[in-house]
């Protein structure tokens, strides 16, 4: 693999501009291609074979008018003020009828008359349901809930005699709740569409009559990326210039990031029209991409540089055996990182394979870029890279590098290994305690900015008209008995029995479809989309066994955004251990090919365990228990993003392996080139660790750009990814590394025979390549010398 390396460096450092020209080509296909299909993503995050899903497909094939997303809007007068005076109604309902008349949503005065049912009918079933489907077979099956409605502290909005489709109103007029329904959920809506409706809602505030219309958290846009990223790259290019010690330097591997993300995010994008992914995916792309970019570059420009100074070769050739060596490195790093991604392939869930398939990707192009277009790029700076000044102060500094930080650091950890074991231990250990109480959930109203208006929209909802009106579920009851048929006395039963549960705010029938097979159901519950109440309410209405389905001999299931949510979760948390199991595997085997030894691969995968623990745990305290949360921009605690723990296990597994294939690679060179002991410790973690410590300081800048945006996912995935970084550097390969190698010493690399003999020589510190190219060097200075005249006459 080094000799590879070595001749693609080789030939890029001499034929830069075909390199860097075929790369640019590459991305003006992209960016052709994104003019050509357009950009295509939508929030849809869906699990095909969970409960709600397979209810939602049911109700797509068998009853299509109630299969699609709901919708919210809150319409606040000034407090103490009410809505229903002639002037605000008039533009509250101009507002509502701007909204019924656009494409993907439901009137349900039109389908109520199409079906021959009354308009009061329809202002039941919608105020109820934030629908109107099929009611005629519903009617006079609701009495009981009628009459708790009546009882209740609001009512379905009047005007002109008639109630308005979709709209209740509270007892006291401040607060009105509008709520409709689309023809296919949200997730699956143009944005457009999505605009339009929050526009016409929000013209309601033009009348200057102090109506304010507040869109629910169902209707936010998507997560943007923004100028907060771009601190990130201010800073890394700080660093690199820091490490580097020259402009020219530290700009090539920015240069090369941003080209190879570029390529990657653009390239995700162009195929949108044909792959489906969700709006977060090209923002994880980029964050990882970014990352890993502009490290791995720093990778080998920093072992060119080293190899000019210390070694005295030309740039030429030092970038040539960077590539061959280095450039080793960061393939088995970025192929580790790759693996990991691609291991969620396995979960077989959509949303996720798109996810870990484009931020592979991203890797994987940044690999690419980092071993053809740097070298060309280096090609063509020549020996700039190094000036003449760099290289008198590195003569300088030679002399006092034997006892610099590094050195000190690397001695103190070796003297007191077991302090330092002890100690890691016990301060990751205390950090993961928060993670026995991490909860899976979904961005919803609840946990929004207070400033936002969903989190205002879920607020006055909770207070005009109860919490949970926010999480609205639908249910579809089928006889157990296929023979049998829903007639509209078995809906009014069930629903009656419904309301009877301690967790039910209000029951409505929606109607029963054309060949009774089915009958739907809307039940809102008391408490909110995220709370345990709620959880446990979807799941003792699916339960076969329940009194309910017993006593109507009918099976009930549950769908609908909160439904969804809920199944999304649970979903997630199954397969995340199953997931740690297969990356724990998969490190195992691949460090064991890279380092040839049993223990260095056992010790790396215990310290990604204790770094993966300790940033969950860190990650429940912010996000969850609301700990700092003024410091990170949010108000409001709440379960931590459902995909968020395989998503970042993913990554921060990939990313860390980084670091120790680049660390321990050193320490295993200074090993095999006569250092023994504790001395192949120090003198390697000599070598690596200021690269490794600019490198992950590089990745926490980038990570935490993305701390700053609004978007809640990105905000949370940003943030465990900068506090796992920080956790894995400087705790485990900064200080537990060392302290571990130390203990073991040279049995560290040892290896069973009959292990040894079947295992492939991957060769990642090159030393075949540098003996090749030693052998090279002595044979052809035999060579000058015997072509030399003998002067011995």
């Amino acid at each position: 693999m080094s000799t590879f390396l070595y001749k693609i460096g080789k030939t890029a450092y001499n034929k830069p501009w075909h390199f860097i020209i075929a790369w640019v080509a590459i991305l003006g296909i992209v960016g052709a291609l994104i003019g050509i299909n357009g950009i295509h993503t939508s929030s849809e995050m869906k699990i095909k074979g969970t409960e709600a899903q397979k209810v939602l497909d049911q109700l797509a094939k068998e009853l299509p008018e109630a299969s699609g997303g709901q919708a919210s809007v809150v319409f606040t007068a000034p407090q103490g003020e009410r809505l229903d005076t002639p002037e605000r109604i008039a533009a509250v309902m101009k507002s509502i009828n701007d909204v019924y008349g656009i494409d993907y949503v439901i009137n349900p005065a039109e389908i109520a008359a199409a079906a021959g049912a009354t308009a009061t009918d329809a202002a039941q079933s919608g105020a109820a349901a934030g629908g109107a489907q099929d009611t005629q077979d519903a009617q006079g099956a609701n009495t009981d809930q009628t009459s708790a409605a009546q009882q209740a502290p609001y009512g379905p909005l009047i005007v002109d005699g008639n109630p308005v489709p979709g709209v209740m109103i509270s007892s006291d007029g401040n607060v009105a709740l509008f709520q409709f329904q689309f023809t296919v959920q949200q997730m699956s809506l143009p944005q457009e569409v999505i605009d339009s409706v929050v526009d016409d809602v929000t013209a309601v505030e033009q009348a200057n009559l102090g109506i304010k219309a507040l869109p629910s958290d169902t209707l936010v846009g998507k997560p943007a990326i923004g100028a907060t990223e771009g601190i990130g790259i201010v800073v890394a290019a700080v660093v690199l210039f820091i490490t580097l010690g020259s402009v020219v330097a530290a700009g090539l591997p920015l240069v090369t990031a941003l080209l190879g993300v570029g390529i990657s995010v653009g390239g995700a994008y162009s195929l949108s029209k044909f792959i489906p992914m969700t709006d977060i995916t090209p923002a994880l792309a980029m964050m990882v991409g970014l990352a890993v970019g502009i490290d791995y570059s720093l990778f080998i420009v920093n072992r060119q540089r080293r190899m000019i100074m210390d070694q005295g070769l030309s740039a030429r050739e030092a970038a040539s055996r960077a590539v061959g060596t280095a450039g080793s490195a960061v393939f088995f790093a970025g192929l580790t990182v790759i693996i990991a991604l691609c291991g969620m392939v396995v979960m077989n869930i959509d949303f996720l394979t798109a996810m870990a398939l484009v931020a592979a990707a991203s890797v994987f192009i940044n690999v690419l870029v980092a071993l053809t277009l740097l070298p060309a790029l280096l090609g063509l700076v020549g020996e700039r890279i190094c000036s003449d000044k760099a290289r008198q102060k590195n003569k300088e500094q030679e002399k006092v590098a034997r006892q610099g930080t590094a050195h000190r650091w690397a001695n103190g950890v070796v003297k007191r290994r077991w302090l330092v074991i002890l100690g890691v231990i016990v301060i990751l250990g205390t950090a993961a305690i928060p993670a026995a109480d991490m909860k899976l959930g979904m961005p919803s109203g609840d946990t929004a900015n207070l400033d936002t208006a969903a989190r205002q929209s879920y607020d006055a909802i909770s207070a005009g008209f109860g919490e949970g009106f926010n999480s609205p579920l639908l249910l579809v009851a089928e006889p157990a008995n296929s023979s049998d048929k829903v007639t509209p006395e078995l809906l009014g039963k069930l629903v009656q029995d419904i309301q009877q549960h301690d967790d039910v705010a209000v029951v409505s029938p929606m109607g029963i479809n054309q060949t009774g097979d089915i009958g739907i159901i809307s039940v809102i519950p008391k408490s909110g989309p995220t709370d345990e109440a709620t959880n446990n309410l979807v799941q003792e209405l699916r339960d076969h066994d329940s009194s309910i389905s017993q006593n109507n001999k009918v099976t009930l299931g549950v769908t609908g955004f909160t439904a969804i949510n809920i199944d999304m979760s649970a979903k997630l948390a199954e397969v995340f251990p199953i997931y740690i199991g297969i990356i724990l595997i998969l490190s195992l085997i691949i460090l064991l090919l890279v380092f040839r030894s049993i223990i260095v691969p056992v010790k790396a995968t215990i310290g990604f365990l204790l770094s993966i623990l300790a940033t969950f745990g860190v990650t429940t305290a912010v996000f969850q228990w609301g700990w700092l949360h003024d410091l990170f921009g949010f108000d409001t605690g709440g379960p931590l993003l459902s995909f968020m723990p395989i998503m970042v296990s993913g990554i921060l597994y990939g990313l860390a392996m980084d670091y120790q294939v680049f660390l321990v690679s050193s320490m295993r060179e200074a090993y095999v080139h006569g250092h023994k002991g504790t001395s192949s410790v120090i003198d390697g973690y000599k070598q690596a660790s200021r690269v490794v410590v600019a490198a992950a300081v590089i990745m926490v800048s980038v990570f935490a750009g993305f701390i700053l945006t609004e978007d809640i996912m990105l905000k949370q995935i940003g943030f465990a990814l900068t506090i796992g970084i920080l956790i894995d550097a400087f705790f485990v390969r900064m200080a537990l590394v060392p302290a571990i190698m130390a203990v073991f010493g040279d049995k560290a690399w040892g290896m069973p025979k009959w292990l040894d003999r079947i295992l492939p020589n991957l060769d990642v510190e090159g030393d075949k390549l540098i003996a090749e190219l030693n052998k090279s060097t002595s044979a052809k200075d035999n060579k000058d010398i015997k072509a030399k005249p003998s002067r011995a006459h």
